[in-house]
């Protein structure tokens, strides 16, 4: 019984220091990009200080960006279109790697949910 015990706390101790090692400040500067689906083109976007600047379609967003943490930021666009722009984007981080993360986000309240990942691609 003892061994499985120090056995378990080996291996939270192990999970939580290689997710410690992982730089999450990585993700908060740079150029980032979203990969096409069969739903969405690609998105290449910019993050300098607490905006994302985003490529996609011929276009350009400007968003704000606030970190509430390691794992969730919300994105409120600047120069809203539609009455859906107001609403801010709720992003989290649902696993991470070293340049890449997936995510869910969800517009507003809404029960719509857009899952992706996102590649950094330079400083």
């Amino acid at each position: 019984m003892k061994n499985i015990f120090l056995f378990c706390c080996f291996l939270t101790l192990f999970s939580c220091k290689k997710r410690e090692q992982l730089d999450l400040d990585t993700f908060k500067q740079g150029t980032f990009e979203i990969l096409a689906d069969e739903k969405y083109d690609k998105t290449v976007f910019k993050r300098i200080c607490d905006l994302q600047i985003e490529y996609y379609d011929d276009k350009i967003d400007t968003l704000s960006i606030h970190w509430k943490n390691n794992f969730n930021y919300t994105l409120q666009m600047l120069h809203p279109k539609t009455e859906l722009d107001n609403e801010p984007i709720n992003v989290k981080l649902k696993s991470v790697t070293a340049n890449s993360y997936d995510f869910e986000a969800v517009i507003g309240h809404s029960n719509f949910v857009i899952k992706g990942t996102v590649i950094k691609t330079a400083d």
